[in-house]
């Protein structure tokens, strides 16, 4: 009886060192994690806020100033004008123009998306199946290949230097948006469709009064998803936008370094900052939401 409770104590105690190991090792891999991730990011901070001498010195790097706090580099990023003719700095009017082009885009999209996920999950129609793959195969084909038949297309169009290029594909949503979605809508049960059906509405009604509140987690999840994929566009307006004064946000970052790469390494880091804060933000105000939306559809799907 004594040898089996010494070997029982053996076993637990021997269970709660490996659990103990266990972790031990994942948090020192997660902080190894985060200080791959930290440590450049730090670089960039601590480098907007140096003089430019000290940032533009090749011979000793120091990760912090040590000739004290400079916001030079930031109010020679909101000095900065691509085209002497422009009214407001480079880097406000390109930040001014993605939410012009960006915003109504992910909102008008969204809606648009939810519908068809809507109808492709709870609407068994002649041939959705099918509809519903081809959309979904879609997903497969790279957009590189799309580019010059799209850039033509366009161009006979007249859209070439206008933000239509970047702004009316998205009004139809995406495949990504409505997969999404219809994995969360097929999540719903079917009876609370049929109890709405019941009450009086239709087709539209359920959308709106039933489908659209249950998933508002879904909702700024994937609006999430769609806005930071538009503000961090690159190839698109760079290929579609010509004129300074409409060229969105990251073409004004990419100006701004290439002018200020070799002098002034200060400015171009403090533009990355600026470039970045917003979506910092809208993540963290947003952060619960977005991590409800994806866990939800992951388990509903």
């Amino acid at each position: 009886m004594t040898n089996t409770l010494i070997n029982g104590g053996n076993v637990n105690k021997a269970a709660v060192i490996k659990k103990n190991v266990s972790k031990a090792l994942i948090y020192a891999v997660l902080i190894i994690y985060a200080i791959i991730i930290i440590f450049p990011f730090s670089v960039v901070i601590l480098t907007s806020v140096k003089t430019w001498k000290e940032a533009s010195s090749s011979l000793v790097f120091h990760f912090f100033p040590r000739q004290g706090f400079s916001f030079e580099g930031y109010l020679k990023v909101f000095e900065y004008k691509a085209n002497p003719d422009m009214a407001l700095p480079s880097l406000i009017q390109g930040f001014i123009n993605t939410i012009l082009y960006v915003l109504p885009t992910t909102l008008i999209g969204l809606m648009v998306g939810s519908m068809s996920a809507y109808c492709f999950a709870k609407y068994k129609f002649r041939g959705s199946n099918i509809m519903y793959s081809i959309l979904i195969g879609t997903m497969m084909i790279p957009g590189a290949i799309m580019m010059v038949p799209s850039f033509s297309m366009y161009d006979t169009l007249g859209w070439l230097d206008t933000p239509l290029p970047l702004i009316i594909p998205g009004l139809f949503s995406s495949a990504a948006c409505v997969f999404f979605m219809r994995q969360f809508f097929t999540g719903i049960p079917d009876s609370i469709l049929e109890a709405a059906k019941l009450d009086g509405l239709g087709l539209v009604g359920i959308f709106i009064k039933m489908m659209l509140p249950l998933s508002v987690p879904a909702l700024i999840a994937q609006g999430l998803l769609g806005f930071i994929g538009g503000y961090n566009d690159y190839l698109g307006p760079l290929i579609y936008l010509e004129s300074g004064s409409k060229q969105t946000l990251q073409i004004a970052l990419r100006s701004v370094a290439s002018t200020y790469e070799g002098q002034h390494p200060n400015a171009v880091m403090a533009a990355t900052i600026i470039a970045l804060l917003p979506t910092l933000i809208i993540y963290f105000i947003a952060q619960d939401f977005f991590i409800e939306g994806i866990a939800a559809s992951a388990i509903k799907g």
